[in-house]
């Protein structure tokens, strides 16, 4: 079939071209059970029904457009863009999955050199950005499922793949949450089950690392998800709490500022321990975080976060101190210096914060107090000048 031409459009697919900025989805869904409709038809700048949808955010009517067969990965635009780099520029993170889900291209650039994730960052929309360097589809993780070669099991139980992805697709790297999730679900928080995972994500580092379009990110991500597997394993294997004493452990603070050291070593640890030793974002890594005495910033975990995110530093977002969830917003209600995403995370993190929370509070007093007196200084000094002119004007 050919590719239709720009701006040859029937008057029916003008019709829906209209009927998306409206975001009518009925009335789209009608005329795509027209004759005279193609899904794919192109405006005179080479945009399809799909690029339109996505840039303007209407979810439902992307939905609808990939149900009657849109094509994901059409670069007939005059500049090169597709619908994944469209649903980046709109900020919709939904939308950016849904492409992402329907088989869109990642690494497809458009006429000056960026690819979705780049143009999504160059506009400021890094939670697509996030998406985006994040995606991995359960496709990919399903062929583990299945027996390969000579193979009589597969080396992924099936029951497993579920609750693995959602580990995978995590996009907060923060362990404690890591460990939070492989707790709630029964079928992985065992130790043969938290093996065979383990094994599965080294062999995805190794295929992403000896692919022919290498991934390091995606390799480190992997990779770092494995150490976290190993470590749940060797705690249930050790630990009559289970993994309440590895969550406990990632969160102890030290006595003198409540700074997570078991945390910061651990990762740090899963870092070295990445096995392609010339692999460039692992010297990026390193020459990062080395350097870096423990308790200072940048954290291992910022570093890792922005290295496999994408995310430049961790923005004006707040995030919670227990689990490292983005957008929390209660804070401690003696000290006001450490913020949670819930009641659950500030009592979970209570044991180790009530050490320092009196010290905290005391520190947040005293700058207080010196800010006020700064602004009393400025005041007056503000006081004095406008008299000096009045003076003088006299």
């Amino acid at each position: 079939m050919s590719t239709p031409k720009k701006g040859d459009l029937s008057p029916s697919e003008k019709e829906l071209f209209q009927v998306i900025s409206a975001g009518n989805v009925q009335e789209a869904s009608r005329l795509l059970g027209c004759k005279d409709v193609r899904v794919n038809c192109l405006d005179e700048y080479g945009m399809t029904p799909l690029m339109h949808a996505a840039y303007k955010g209407k979810a439902d009517m992307c939905k609808l457009l990939l149900q009657h067969g849109a094509d994901v990965n059409c670069n007939e635009h005059e500049h090169g863009y597709t619908a994944l780099m469209f649903a980046g520029l709109s900020g919709k993170t939904d939308i950016t999955w849904m492409m992402l889900d329907a088989g869109a291209e990642t690494d497809v650039t458009n006429s000056v050199g960026r690819t979705a994730a780049q143009m999504a960052a160059f506009v400021g929309q890094h939670d697509c950005v996030t998406v985006i360097n994040n995606y991995f589809s359960r496709a990919r993780l399903d062929y583990y499922t299945k027996p390969q070669g000579l193979e009589k099991e597969p080396k992924l139980p099936p029951k497993l793949a579920g609750p693995l992805h959602k580990v995978i697709m995590s996009t907060n790297l923060n362990p404690v949450k890591l460990v939070m999730l492989v707790k709630e679900n029964p079928l992985l928080a065992e130790v043969e089950a938290l093996d065979k995972s383990r094994r599965v994500m080294e062999l995805i580092c190794e295929k992403c690392i000896k692919q022919q379009d290498m991934n390091e990110v995606l390799a480190m991500k992997m990779h770092y998800i494995s150490c976290v597997l190993g470590k749940c394993a060797s705690f249930l294997k050790d630990r009559e709490d289970k993994l309440d004493g590895l969550i406990k452990s990632l969160l102890k603070g030290r006595d003198s500022d409540g700074f997570p050291v078991f945390q910061e070593k651990f990762i740090r640890e899963c870092i070295r321990k990445f096995p392609y030793c010339d692999a460039t974002l692992l010297q990026q890594l390193v020459r990062s975080i080395a350097p870096v005495d423990i308790g200072n910033d940048p954290t291992a975990l910022s570093v890792l976060t922005q290295a496999i995110t994408g995310q430049v530093g961790f923005m004006d977002a707040e995030f919670c101190t227990t689990c490292g969830e983005k957008g929390a917003e209660k804070r401690c209600s003696i000290c006001k210096m450490v913020i949670y995403c819930g009641q659950a995370c500030q009592k979970m993190h209570w044991f180790t914060h009530k050490k320092v929370c009196k010290k905290l509070q005391e520190e947040r007093e005293k700058q207080e107090v010196e800010a006020a007196r700064l602004r009393m200084q400025q005041s007056k000094g503000d006081s004095s000048s406008n008299q000096k002119t009045k003076t003088k004007n006299i």
